[in-house]
């Protein structure tokens, strides 16, 4: 099997090179600087030269808040760039696994949400997102949509290191307790891309690590297991605004992985001590 994986530079797409290097699967990453997913001659140029078998398809504009500044970027990469590569994967024949977000969903109530429930976002990144899935649906009949939430890897920017580095300069940090949800660690992630991306096993999918917190208590797990004395004063969302609408609720059901006999993966508890000693080790 040949695999193309899009956004290779960031966090989840560096994971997945990572592990289908690590199983000998022959692959090739790209990055905004070798492939502009949103030039749809140049997305079918590629995959008509390296024709692979499969396409993971990482690469995202990610920026929520700014999004709702600049949502003809956000929107070119997120909804025209994945309607490009579902297009060139219709033509060549390659199997698709889209990267999508909780963002799809409205946020209310406190149940996990089901990967049948109906959507709703509430900015132009969710919009943009669902744009995505509905372009993916639309133009295939081989792909998987693989919805994720509060991602962290050791290639990039996230929530964990961010705190870590408060931590250095504050004894206190505010942060919100009234949104839920569940952290995904990238090496968790990416063995169950290149698991899922070999079966046949088609549809949407919900994939983070298990266990559910909030903002707050996660901060509050990565000061303790980094040691660190700095506090964490819980806030409601009233108290912390910005400038895209952030879901209450990010909790997503993962019985379909089960299902279909694919493994879920660790508990977020465990997934983010496994990570930071990552980040100790590359310090």
């Amino acid at each position: 099997m040949k695999v193309l994986v899009t956004g290779a530079s960031g966090q989840l797409g560096h994971d997945v090179c990572a592990e289908l290097a690590r199983r000998g699967i022959e692959h090739k990453g790209t990055s905004s600087a070798d492939l502009d997913v949103t030039d749809g001659a140049a997305v079918l140029g590629a995959m008509r030269s390296y024709d692979p078998d499969a396409v993971i398809h990482c690469a995202a504009y990610t920026k929520v808040d700014r999004a709702e500044d600049e949502p003809d970027k956000c929107w070119a990469v997120n909804a025209e760039g994945t309607q490009n590569i579902a297009l060139a994967c219709r033509e060549t024949g390659a199997k698709l696994i889209y990267i999508s977000t909780d963002y799809v969903f409205p946020g209310n109530g406190e149940r996990p949400y089901k990967p049948e429930d109906p959507v709703g976002p509430l900015g132009v990144y969710g919009e943009s997102k669902l744009a995505g899935e509905l372009a993916v649906r639309t133009l295939l009949e081989k792909y998987f949509i693989v919805r994720i939430s509060w991602v962290f890897g050791i290639n990039g920017a996230n929530f964990v290191k961010t705190m870590l580095r408060l931590s250095e300069s504050r004894d206190e940090v505010s942060v919100v307790c009234d949104q839920v949800g569940s952290p995904t660690y990238t090496a968790d992630l990416a063995p169950l891309l290149c698991d899922m991306v070999l079966t046949e096993r088609y549809g949407i999918y919900q994939a983070t690590n298990e266990g559910e917190c909030s903002w707050a208590e996660f901060a509050e797990e990565i000061f303790r297991l980094e040691g660190k004395s700095t506090s964490v004063l819980p806030i409601p969302t009233s108290e912390y605004p910005t400038r895209a609408v952030r879901p209450l609720n990010s909790r997503m059901s993962k019985d379909k992985l089960s299902e279909v006999g694919l493994c879920r993966l660790p508990d977020w508890k465990d997934a983010l001590e496994r990570y930071i000693k990552e980040l100790r080790h590359g310090a």
